[in-house]
């Protein structure tokens, strides 16, 4: 019932920039929130950055002020501008949709998953 298709991965030199797309296609409930949840070799996986049909957005603290995430609602694509990348950034990021919050500030993901690209940072 949903499909995502998620692009934009590939190797960058430290410093360096990529931007990660997602479409979302499907039937949808709005209010589910859009992101995406990383994963480096030997760590457990962890929420990158989301954002939710409001607007309201949540990063790791590791990244903070480097990634921006942003949504096309009409689109239905989520993006993620990564700049200053570092080298603990090397992953593989799947998109997600779902991602919801509670009254705590506490993050969850969602039921719907992207396919993963990978991004390396290494000179």
């Amino acid at each position: 019932q949903v499909q995502l298709v998620e692009s934009g991965g590939g190797l960058v030199q430290p410093g360096g920039s990529l931007r990660l797309s997602c479409a979302v296609s499907g039937s949808i409930f709005s209010i589910n929130g859009l992101g995406w949840y990383r994963q480096a070799p030997g760590k457990q996986r962890e929420l990158a950055a989301a954002i939710t049909s409001g607007g309201t957005t949540k990063y790791a603290e590791s990244v903070k002020g480097r990634f921006t995430i942003s949504r096309d609602n009409v689109k239905n694509t989520v993006y993620l501008q990564m700049n200053s990348l570092k080298p603990e950034d090397t992953a593989v990021y799947s998109c997600n949709v779902g991602i919801y919050y509670d009254a705590r500030g506490n993050w969850f993901s969602g039921d719907y998953w992207g396919q993963g690209t990978q991004v390396t940072v290494s000179s």
